[in-house]
């Protein structure tokens, strides 16, 4: 089961997840960052470089909208966007989409813990 990133990223853009993984699969949006389930080789690796423990293996137990919402931000068209974003083989590729979800672009940080 691939990894999800939650609620707790919501404008916490430090990045650190993203230089431990390995196969370059965390995408950034505007305000939250997004694991690739078609492109993470679930090695963990994110989990203890998260520095808002926002990344857990599956949907979060208390929140588990945010598996789909993560899953969402690959599979449907971003804002601005005419096709889904699929699986363009890594995020470096195309750097900061300024774009988010529905969800993380109308959750308010005190939402967020």
């Amino acid at each position: 089961m691939p990894y999800v990133i939650g609620a707790q990223c919501v404008d916490e853009l430090d990045g650190s997840c993203v230089d431990a993984c390995p196969v370059d699969c965390i995408y950034e949006g505007a305000r939250k960052r997004y694991i690739n389930p078609l492109e993470c080789i679930e090695c963990g690796n994110c989990l203890p470089a998260c520095p808002v423990d926002a990344i857990t293996k599956g949907p979060p137990p208390d929140a588990p909208e945010w598996a789909e919402d993560n899953a969402r931000f690959f599979a449907e068209p971003l804002p601005g966007r005419t096709e889904p974003l699929d699986s363009p083989g890594g995020a470096s590729l195309l750097g900061p989409l300024g774009v988010d979800t529905e969800l993380a672009a109308s959750t308010g940080k005190d939402e967020t813990g």
